[in-house]
Order: structure tokens, then sequence, then C-alpha cells
């Protein structure tokens, strides 16, 4: 298993905690430079950690919704 999508998941770990420590425009910069390569993380990762996280974004998005139709 290839192993390129941890690259920008490390700059992006990298560029949040430079976003964490920084109060100038450099931060929002950081930010956004963040959600670029979290997007790239996600697009060049094997189908078997995609998979993973799909799973998992439907068992959180089941879960959500079943707590607001109790709350109804």
């Amino acid at each position: 298993m290839p192993l390129f999508f941890l690259i920008p998941l490390c700059t992006a770990l990298i560029t949040a905690y430079l976003f964490k420590k920084g109060t100038d425009e450099i931060a929002y910069l950081a930010a956004m430079f963040t959600a670029i390569s979290l997007i790239l993380t996600l697009v060049l990762a094997p189908w078997q950690i995609q998979l993973g996280l799909l799973i998992i974004v439907f068992l959180i998005t089941n879960k959500l919704l079943q707590k607001n139709e109790s709350k109804q």
C-alpha cells in the first residue's frame, strides 16, 4: 500500500499547528492550506482507508439523525 497520502497529511498537521499559534493573517493562509492538504490526503488515500472513513461517517450521521428524531 503506497503511503504517499501521508505527506499532505503531515503538512496539514504542521500548518494546523501554525494556525493555532498564529494570530496574524498568515494564520488564515495556513488554515486554507490545511483544508487543501486534507482534501488532497483524502484523494490520495488508498481505497481501504477511504472506505473505512466512509463507514465511520455513515455511522456518525445515522446516530445524529436518530438523536435529532428523538428530540422532536
